[in-house]
C-alpha cells in the first residue's frame, strides 16, 4: 500500500531502513482495539454536528467493524504505525473519497493520546484487581496464623518475637497504598485529549464533550497543548507500578529467605517453584527470584520514561513514541508479578513449629525485660536497657545474673526493687510479650483481628470504588455500540 502521509510534502521514495525505524506497529498491538474505539467516536460526533453525512458515517462504521473483524494481522505491518495502517486500510477498502474524510478534525497527535489512555485505563483496572486480590489472599493467610509466632527482625537479626498475621499486615498496608496510588493514576488517566488535534486544536466547530462522553472519559484535559504533549499519567502509573514492584520484591526476598534450609519457615507449593537440571533434590523459589528481576525491568522502565520526557519542548515530539513501550513492559510486568506473588501467598505452607522455635533464638525478649525493670523498679530505661544488654553478653538468663549485673551497674539488687521471680519469668515468655502489646497496631493477637476485620471493611470498600469506575465506562462503551449498531443496520437496509 501506498503510504497515505507521504504523498504532499514528502515526494521521495520511502527508504525501508528508515521506515523501520520510524515504526511503532511492534508496540501498537496495544492500542488496536482503543484505536478502533477512538475512530468510531469521533466519526459518529462528525456526522452529528454536519462536518460528514450519516451516510459517510454509516459507511466509516460498517468498515470500522470490518477491520475489527480481521484484526490486528491483517493490518500492513510496512507502515509507520496503527493510525496510518487503520485509514490506509479504510481508504483502500471504500474509497479515499469517503475513507479519507474520517480524519477531518484531527491530528495522529490528541488520536493517539486518546488511544494510550484508552489502553492504559483498561490494563490499569486489571492491575488494581489484581492488586485487591492480593490483598485479599494476604489477610485471608494473616487471620488463619493471627496467633503463629516467629522472630521478627531488624537488620536481618532476631529482635523481638512477633506473629506471621502481624508480619503479613504489614505487606497489606503497603499494597494498600499502592491500590490507592494506581487508583490516583486511573482518574488522572482517564481524562479526554481528543479534539485538541496537533497542538493548536482545530477550526471545524467539534464537539469535545460529545467524543468524551462516547468513550467513557470523566473530564476532558481543555488546553490542546497539553492535551497532546503531556506523558505525565504515564510517568505517574509506571512510578506506582515501580512502587508496587518495589513492595512486591521485599516480599519475594522474605519468601526466599523462609523457604531455605537455614529459615525453613515455609515451603513453596510446586507449582510456584523449579528444580535443578543436574541436582535432583532441589527446589528452588524461582517464580520468587523472579518478581525480584522484573522489579528492575519496571525501574528501568520508568527510568527510560523520565529521561526521554526530561527535556522535550511543548508540545508533540517523536521522541514520544519511544515511551509506550516501557509503559506496556512495565505494566504487563507489574500485572504478572503481582498475580503470582498472590499465587505463592496463598498456597506455601507454612512450619509454624520452626517459627516458634526460631522465635526463641537470640534473646528475643530482651526488650520487654528492660520495660519490666523500668515498670518494676525506679532506674531508667538507659539503665535498664545497659543492664539487659550486659546480660545479653553472656549465657545465663536468670534474675540471679540480672541481680549481679544490676549491683555492677546501679549498685542496686532488681529483685530487692520490685523484679519477682514471676514477673522476670513472665519478662522472658515469648507469648507474654506477644499478648503485652495490645497498643493500637501492635502484634496482639486480638488487635491484629481488630486490624483484618477493619482493613477487610476497607477493602470491600476499595473495590466498589473501583467498579463504579468500571461500570461508569462499561455503560458508556455499551452506548458507543448501540449507537454504532444503529448505524450499520441502517447501512445493511439500505
Amino acid at each position: 500500500m501506498n503510504d497515505i502521509l507521504r504523498r504532499g510534502r514528502l515526494g521521495s521514495e520511502e527508504d525501508t531502513i528508515v521506515l523501520k525505524y520510524l515504526s511503532s506497529m511492534d508496540a501498537d498491538i496495544n492500542i488496536f482495539e482503543a484505536d478502533l474505539l477512538v475512530d468510531a467516536a469521533h466519526v459518529i460526533m462528525l456526522s452529528e454536528v454536519g462536518i460528514i453525512t450519516w451516510d459517510e458515517c454509516t459507511l466509516l462504521l460498517i468498515s470500522l467493524r470490518k477491520i475489527q473483524q480481521e484484526g490486528f494481522t491483517a493490518l500492513d505491518m510496512s507502515l509507520e504505525d496503527i493510525h496510518v495502517s487503520i485509514e490506509t486500510e479504510l481508504i483502500e477498502m471504500i474509497g479515499e473519497d469517503i475513507g479519507g474524510r474520517m480524519h477531518s478534525a484531527r491530528s495522529r497527535n490528541d488520536e493517539v493520546a486518546t488511544c494510550i489512555r484508552l489502553a492504559l485505563r483498561e490494563k490499569l483496572i486489571v492491575l488494581i484487581r489484581v492488586v485487591n486480590e492480593l490483598r485479599k489472599t494476604i489477610l485471608r493467610v494473616a487471620k488463619e496464623h493471627s496467633q503463629t509466632i516467629m522472630p521478627g527482625f531488624t537488620h536481618l537479626q532476631h529482635a523481638q518475637p512477633t506473629t506471621l498475621g502481624h508480619h503479613l499486615l504489614a505487606y497489606h498496608e503497603a499494597f494498600a497504598r499502592d491500590y490507592q496510588r494506581l487508583f490516583g493514576a486511573y482518574i488522572r488517566t482517564n481524562l479526554s485529549p481528543l479534539g485538541a488535534a496537533a497542538f493548536a486544536s482545530t477550526g471545524f466547530d467539534i464537539n469535545r464533550e460529545r467524543t468524551r462522553e462516547l468513550l467513557g472519559f470523566d473530564r476532558l484535559i481543555e488546553n490542546s497543548m497539553d492535551a497532546v504533549s503531556t506523558r505525565d499519567f504515564i510517568i505517574e502509573s509506571v512510578s506506582a507500578f515501580s512502587n508496587l514492584m518495589t513492595n512486591l520484591s521485599r516480599v519475594a526476598e522474605e519468601l526466599i529467605l523462609w523457604s531455605s534450609d537455614e529459615f525453613n519457615f515455609i515451603e513453596l507449593d510446586d507449582r510456584f517453584a523449579s528444580t535443578s537440571s543436574i541436582m535432583p533434590q532441589k527446589k528452588n523459589p524461582d517464580t520468587a527470584e523472579l518478581i525480584r528481576a522484573k522489579t528492575g525491568t519496571v525501574h528501568g522502565c520508568l527510568m527510560s520514561i523520565l529521561s526521554i520526557n526530561k527535556a522535550l519542548p511543548m508540545s508533540y515530539n517523536r521522541d514520544m513514541q519511544e515511551i509506550t513501550p516501557h509503559l506496556w513492559n512495565a505494566t504487563a510486568a507489574a500485572t504478572s508479578s503481582t498475580q503470582i506473588a498472590s499465587g505463592i501467598l496463598s498456597t506455601m505452607k507454612v512450619n509454624t513449629q520452626n517459627m516458634f522455635s526460631a522465635s526463641k533464638i537470640g534473646f528475643t525478649t530482651a526488650t520487654e525485660l528492660a520495660d519490666t525493670i523500668v515498670r518494676t523498679t525506679e532506674l531508667s530505661f538507659r539503665t535498664a536497657h545497659r543492664i539487659v544488654g550486659t546480660l545479653a553478653r553472656g549465657s545465663k538468663y536468670t534474675l540471679e545474673e540480672a541481680d549481679r549485673i544490676a549491683m555492677q551497674i546501679a549498685d542496686i539488687k532488681l529483685s530487692e526493687e520490685g523484679l519477682t521471680p514471676e514477673l522476670f519469668e513472665e519478662a522472658m515468655d515469648i507469648r507474654h510479650n506477644i499478648e503485652r502489646r495490645d497498643i493500637v497496631g501492635g502484634p496482639m493477637p486480638g488487635e491484629v483481628s481488630r486490624m483484618i476485620e477493619d482493613r477487610e471493611y476497607q477493602l470491600t470498600h476499595d473495590i466498589d470504588a473501583l467498579e463504579i469506575k468500571v461500570n461508569t465506562v462499561l455503560d458508556a462503551m455499551k452506548r458507543l455500540e448501540d449507537i454504532q449498531e444503529i448505524f450499520i443496520a441502517r447501512g445493511k437496509k439500505q
